[in-house]
């Protein structure tokens, strides 16, 4: 349980949800012993202080039009509770029954609208119609122009449809609306990779390691950039903490574990190197998952950063390649 929390929240803000729940747990514990009028009073405050605590830590996670949609919700609510456990006591009953009300009308008024240009976007992106997919995502951006999974989803159909300049100008836009955007930054790193231009898709990837270093993806987009760029040290370093935080596809264990294998050949520890092609024998269906991935025609644009690399994982796995061989190799 408290594994999800961490994934789900970050270190940090674990570590702030801890402190507010063991600070006001003791302020409490030490009130039990006090006498007066004002102790239970004073008890109410904190249990309040650690509830509005906690929605804010929690709220800090969402982005920004998930987080006036809670807010809009649980704002009355509490209010409500509060004016019910202090100053109209003699209500406290009603007035919870009207805080669960409102939430409950709330999740139904304030809920997310299914639109139907996602519906038209989807169905366009199966049939490979590109222009008439991002069409519809424009619609949608013009509507709710500050919602990052609108350019999220379109910068994705532009990168399948093969225009990662527009690609690249749909994430710099969710960095300019949430400059802590990890997502924005991540991907900027991949457009960036795909177009060849690792220095830009390196400082990107830092700056998503930097806002997100406690998710492997963050690390893994690094690492792999560090690879194309030859930075051994720094490759085993991003890479052995991407596996640190538990990567659960096998796909990406894979190349992680070839990356790493490359990276230990470069410093000529070939013993280092064998080690982690015998630990890439374990996620062999990785590369199963990859060969059917790439296959895909609307793969074009991965299979121009990837495609080198998952042969060199296969040809590592069936011993038509040793580890010496990948010094020197280019997987872009």
């Amino acid at each position: 349980m408290i594994r999800r929390f961490s994934d789900y929240l970050g270190p940090a803000r674990l570590q702030a949800l801890f402190f507010l729940l063991a600070g006001t747990g003791l302020l409490s514990l030490i009130l039990n012993s006090a006498e007066g009028d004002w102790v239970r009073p004073a008890q109410t405050v904190l249990v309040l202080v650690f509830f509005a605590g906690a929605l804010i830590i929690f709220g800090t996670r969402l982005d920004p039009e998930e987080r006036g949609r809670w807010t809009a919700l649980a704002l009355p609510a509490v209010g409500a509770v509060a004016l019910g456990l202090t100053v109209l006591p003699q209500y406290a009953l009603p007035l919870l029954g009207a805080a669960l009300g409102w939430i409950i009308a709330g999740l139904f008024v304030f809920r997310p609208r299914a639109r139907m240009e996602y519906q038209v976007a989807v169905k366009s992106l199966r049939k490979n119609q590109f222009a008439e997919a991002v069409k519809a995502m424009d619609a949608v951006i013009k509507a709710e122009p500050n919602n990052l999974q609108h350019y999220r989803f379109r910068a994705e159909i532009l990168r399948l449809w093969g225009k990662l300049d527009r690609a690249k100008r749909a994430y710099q836009q969710m960095t300019k609306i949430d400059p802590a955007s990890a997502v924005g930054y991540n991907g900027l790193a991949e457009v960036n990779l795909q177009a060849g231009d690792y220095d830009a898709a390196l400082e990107a990837a830092r700056q998503a390691y930097s806002l997100a270093s406690d998710e492997w993806v963050a690390a893994y987009n690094l690492g792999m950039i560090e690879d194309r760029l030859g930075q051994s040290d720094a490759v085993i370093e991003h890479l052995n903490h991407a596996l640190a935080r538990k990567v659960q596809d096998a796909r990406h264990r894979l190349l992680i574990r070839l990356y790493l294998a490359r990276a230990y050949s470069r410093r000529h520890d070939l013993a280092a190197a064998r080690a982690q092609v015998d630990a890439m024998a374990k996620d062999r269906r990785g590369l199963t998952e990859w060969r059917a991935l790439l296959q895909n025609e609307q793969a074009a644009t991965l299979r121009a950063v990837l495609d080198e690399d998952v042969n060199a994982a296969e040809a590592l796995l069936e011993g038509r390649l040793d580890v010496a061989g990948l010094t020197g190799e280019s997987a872009s």
